[in-house]
């Protein structure tokens, strides 16, 4: 697989890095010559010195067969610019652009980009999540932080204790996707009951979701 990325901060450097590590072709473009030069000497890849907004440079980065086109620039401007570039002028399938300010999402969404991350939107709904459950250990954020799996253990005192899965009172786009009993997974049914310390994966989405699952279990 060949992988173009503009941009050789922290971030670029550390997802060549990883790319590089399962034997994935990369180029990287970094404007800065000083920066440039300490890529070239980590990093076993096509380092390319030029600005990742400009035709002439992502011709020479693309060349050819692209797999994946990042954007991981300090500077949304600029990952935008190059993005679409790489989508419309180059025909790259798979484009996947990096926002630093989260206010940007939706406007980069707008314009077109659908593949965004943003470390500080993931980490901000984590820490959201966490907080919206007092006793849930949070598993994946899923759906830019939208939806979560979360696992919750059965109380002493919970209210699920005596009942079936279809007699709890879930909250709306809740499901329980497995329960871990005694180091045994058990993929429930409707007639699933639960007992003290099961360790119950739950897929939910929406907000105080999680409170209402700590009440259900804990």
């Amino acid at each position: 697989m060949r992988i173009v990325i503009v941009g050789g901060g922290k971030s670029g450097f550390y997802i060549a890095k990883t790319m590089l590590g399962k034997d994935y072709e990369v180029n990287l473009i970094e404007k800065n010559k000083a920066r440039c030069v300490y890529l070239a000497d980590h990093l076993d890849a096509e380092v390319i010195c030029g600005d990742g907004t400009e035709i002439e440079v992502l011709a020479s980065a693309i060349n050819g067969r692209v797999d994946c086109f990042i954007a991981a620039t300090g500077t949304d401007q600029d990952n935008l610019v190059a993005a679409q570039l790489a989508k419309k002028k180059f025909q790259v399938k798979k484009v996947i652009i990096s926002a630093n300010d989260p206010g940007n999402l939706e406007a980069l969404r707008r314009l077109g980009m659908t593949n965004i991350v943003s470390n500080t939107e993931l980490v901000t709904k984590l820490i959201e999540h966490e907080m919206d459950s007092a006793s849930g250990k949070l598993i994946a954020s899923l759906n830019r932080g939208k939806a979560y799996i979360g696992e919750f253990k059965v109380s002493p005192k919970a209210k699920v204790l005596g009942k079936s899965l279809r007699e709890i009172d879930m909250p709306k786009n809740s499901l329980v996707i497995s329960i871990i009993r005694e180091e045994n997974l058990i993929v429930p049914q409707g007639d699933t009951f639960f007992y003290v310390d099961d360790e119950v994966v739950v897929i939910c989405a929406g907000e105080g979701a999680g409170r209402k699952l700590d009440k259900i279990f804990n």
